[in-house]
């Protein structure tokens, strides 16, 4: 228990502490939300136009042209905007009030701390406690623990976008559903539920695919158990959540209807930027038949991929046949499986009828962040069975782990990726560590300067790595010591092999040689400097 703690708190630590922002970047998806937070706090519109003069231009705009002139509103669906506004307004009292009392540093790292950093580590107990009802708990420490570094959940932690909320969301309405099909709440549970997947909608719109799948999950856990009943009670099930819901969808409705001239009309058919229309239009929301090529990128691509980048997720798939195999037809861990496959294959069928372009200047796939979290159990069910099982099998799973956290945790130090480089982390990162250019921390804010304050958080990284690795090589239920050293070999194996595979994916071709130079002058802790953190430009 106390290692456990210890180990948390090291996580926790890597999250506060670690901050990858760069202003020079004009982070559009960012910025966009906080100025509508601005816009609501200082002018109290919806529309960005003052802010966007007194602030500075952003992009990620959608316009729409009244005879007063153009008003121009964030792309994004709008929940971040309005949960920034508490934070904001505290910043700007405490800094003492004005239109620049709070500058951009100082509204970006607090934002993220209370609403994407601070939800993510409670939901990190959320899940334990799912994970432990199902699996052993040293499976389940070593899931967590992957799962908080080694997926896209750090990536976009750190990061004032929508994807990870959403996934927060998601998780909560499934939790709260898992725990009501269970008998441990009441019928409330189902309003929560729905209340959760309401939110995740308006945090971000693709979260209707997560919605699908928690209405189907709701429908199938309450009906799960004795057969009289069962269509009443997942009636009452999907209606409570349906109600707990409904406050979101009026709310985001009435938020289109203001903005954008119609109950669904969405800031996507109002682009700003006439070059990221294509992308919108069509099918729904952009949604169009199946493409080979964006389904094989999005799941395998050295520089985006969702395997390839977070290689432990790959023990899903065997997984799901074990989590089919945990219960019988009609029970909850039936309903389980239907849910964990419905969802991986609607969003393996969004990521391959969306444009794969889309994904731009980001870490992995990011429209799949909510996905990932689903796919720990049946993951979580392989580890289990590979503990007893021959030693290179759990070697195998230890270096797919090991690799997820090394590659995911060092691109997330980073977490701006340029499109047309070749490989995130050996054309960009590791050169960009190299020459001193880690990730800013708090610590720098501090007094502390690079390389030493994003070094710090790098060592962080590696130790929760090697603690990951030494926790699944020498757990063996029938032979505890000293059967470790196969595995080990094997699991190291599998690391140099995940690693070696990133580096023959590296071109070092002008394109990465011009995105690393780029990132090097936008740096905002460059070799030898700190920052001052003052809330005040």
């Amino acid at each position: 228990m106390t290692r456990r703690r210890a180990l948390f708190a090291l996580v926790a630590g890597i999250y506060v502490l670690a901050f990858p922002y760069h202003p020079g970047l004009r982070s559009p998806n960012e910025l966009c939300r906080l100025w509508q937070t601005r816009a609501l706090v200082e002018d109290g519109t919806l529309d960005i136009n003052q802010a966007l003069r007194d602030h500075g231009r952003v992009g990620d705009l959608s316009v729409m042209h009244t005879p007063e002139g153009p008003r121009y509103y964030p792309s994004k669906a709008p929940l971040l905007s309005f949960a920034a506004v508490p934070v904001y307004a505290a910043l700007q009292a405490i800094a003492g009030g004005g239109r620049d009392a709070v500058g951009e540093l100082a509204l970006v790292f607090w934002s993220r701390f209370f609403l994407t950093v601070l939800p993510t580590l409670w939901m990190l107990v959320f899940l334990w406690r799912f994970l432990r009802a199902h699996l052993s708990e040293p499976v389940t420490d070593v899931l967590v623990v992957t799962y908080a570094l080694g997926s896209l959940a750090f990536s976009y932690s750190l990061l004032f976008m929508s994807h990870q909320t959403s996934a927060v969301l998601l998780f909560g309405g499934f939790y709260a559903l898992w725990r009501t099909s269970r008998g441990d709440w009441r019928r409330w549970g189902y309003l929560a539920a729905g209340a959760f997947a309401g939110a995740a909608v308006a945090a971000e719109y693709t979260s209707g695919l997560g919605f699908l799948g928690l209405a189907l999950f709701a429908a199938l856990a309450s009906a799960a158990g004795e057969a009289p009943g069962r269509l009443t009670r997942a009636a009452r099930a999907l209606g409570l959540a349906a109600l707990g819901a409904l406050p979101f969808a009026v709310l985001l409705g009435l938020y289109h209807q203001h903005c954008f001239g119609g109950f669904f009309e969405t800031g996507y058919r109002h682009l700003n930027d006439a070059a990221y229309q294509p992308w919108h239009l069509g099918g729904f929301l952009g949604i169009r038949t199946p493409d080979p090529r964006a389904f094989v990128l999005s799941f395998f691509s050295p520089l985006r991929g969702l395997f390839t980048l977070s290689p432990f997720l790959l023990l899903a798939l065997p997984g799901l046949w074990r989590l089919k195999k945990a219960g019988p037809a009609g029970s909850l861990d039936r309903a389980l499986w239907i849910f964990t496959l419905a969802l991986l294959l609607g969003y393996a069928y969004f990521t391959s009828s969306f444009s794969y372009s889309s994904w731009g200047w980001t870490t992995g796939p990011r429209h799949m962040t909510g996905l990932v979290p689903f796919l720990l159990l049946p993951a979580g069910l392989v580890l289990e069975r590979v503990a007893t099982g021959p030693a290179w099998a759990k070697g195998l799973a230890a270096g797919l782990c090991v690799a997820s956290i090394l590659i995911t945790g060092a691109l997330t130090f980073v977490n701006y990726v340029p499109d047309d480089v070749s490989n995130g982390l050996f054309a960009l990162a590791v050169p960009l560590f190299s020459r001193g250019y880690l990730t800013p921390t708090l610590l720098a804010f501090l007094g502390v300067p690079n390389p030493y304050s994003g070094g710090l958080l790098l060592l962080a990284l590696g130790v929760c790595a090697i603690w990951v690795g030494v926790r699944l090589v020498t757990r063996d239920e029938r032979r505890p010591l000293p059967s470790w050293p196969v595995p080990a070999l094997c699991g190291l194996l599998t690391v140099g092999l995940l690693l070696g595979a990133q580096a023959l994916s590296t071109r070092h071709d002008r394109a990465d040689v011009n995105a690393e130079r780029f990132l090097e002058s936008v740096w905002l802790t460059p070799p030898g400097t700190t920052l001052h953190f003052g809330l005040r430009r």
